[in-house]
């Protein structure tokens, strides 16, 4: 029985033999590693990975593709919400086999960065990920500062990745054709990130790009002399730039600065 794609679950299934196959040689799976793809769906990279020799879990929503993955003994099958998966719980797995974490997938575009920063405190335990994503959400991922894509996105993944966007995907690569061109992102967790509050990074970012047009004195100003009165000090960050100025750098140095101040 053919699979009707449902548009609750943004499934819009890969079918271009030349994406998929460039794609699983970009992964290039090996034995001793756990490679996990999130949202399989009628299997066109789930089985050119296979085909290579993965060791393969997938995670699905959809519970009619979940009980055809359930089907194929070559996979292990986690019916969830992406969101919901403890992905801690799976890189401690692969490393009680001696196995390292990887993980891969075309991802709900309805729901991409969600799942980005779900995946976010778990970077350290992960080899590294690739997807497939909406162009413009892999431009403001790996965007520069002085670039209008830079925003909260590109901080925070930055922050704990290195990120190299790999090929570009036309909507007739896919059945149905979504209405965005998409691309394909290789995302490797830096081996020694800025040792920084995730939460606290979080919300200073979040109030710098809260009004991304105004000067930060305007935003970030006010919040910094809350912060003052706890003995955080950031006198010597330039408050008369646009958060999208300022280098992700500076953004973990004033976020060590203030946690300083409150201790």
């Amino acid at each position: 029985m053919r699979h009707v794609a449902r548009k609750r679950f943004g499934q819009h299934f890969l079918v271009d033999e030349a994406v998929i196959e460039r794609i699983a040689d970009a992964i290039d799976p090996r034995a001793q590693e756990e490679l996990v793809e999130i949202g399989p769906g009628l299997g066109a990279l789930t089985e050119a990975l296979l085909a290579r020799g993965a060791r393969l879990t997938v995670i699905e929503l959809d519970r009619d593709l979940a009980a055809r993955w359930r089907r194929d003994a070559r996979v292990q099958v986690i019916e969830a919400d992406v969101l919901t998966v403890d992905f801690a719980a799976l890189a401690a797995r692969a490393a009680s086999a001696g196995r390292s974490l990887r993980v891969c997938g075309n991802l709900p575009y309805n729901i991409s960065s969600p799942i980005l920063f779900h995946l976010l405190p778990q970077a350290a335990r992960v080899q590294d990920q690739h997807f497939m994503l909406q162009k413009e959400v892999v431009r403001r991922m790996v965007a520069a500062p002085g670039h209008k894509d830079y925003g909260r996105l590109s901080v925070m993944l930055q922050w704990r990745y290195a990120m190299e966007p790999l090929l570009e995907v036309p909507p007739e690569a896919f059945d149905p054709p979504p209405r965005v061109d998409s691309a394909v992102v290789r995302m490797l967790p830096r081996p020694a990130p800025v040792a920084v509050d995730a939460a606290r990074l979080s919300e200073l970012v979040a109030v710098a790009f809260s009004q991304r047009r105004k000067l930060l004195r305007h935003t970030l100003g006010r919040w910094l002399q809350q912060r003052d009165a706890s003995g955080a000090t950031a006198a010597d960050f330039d408050c008369q730039r646009r958060a999208e100025e300022v280098p992700v750098a500076e953004y973990l140095a004033l976020a060590l600065r203030l946690a300083a101040g409150e201790r």
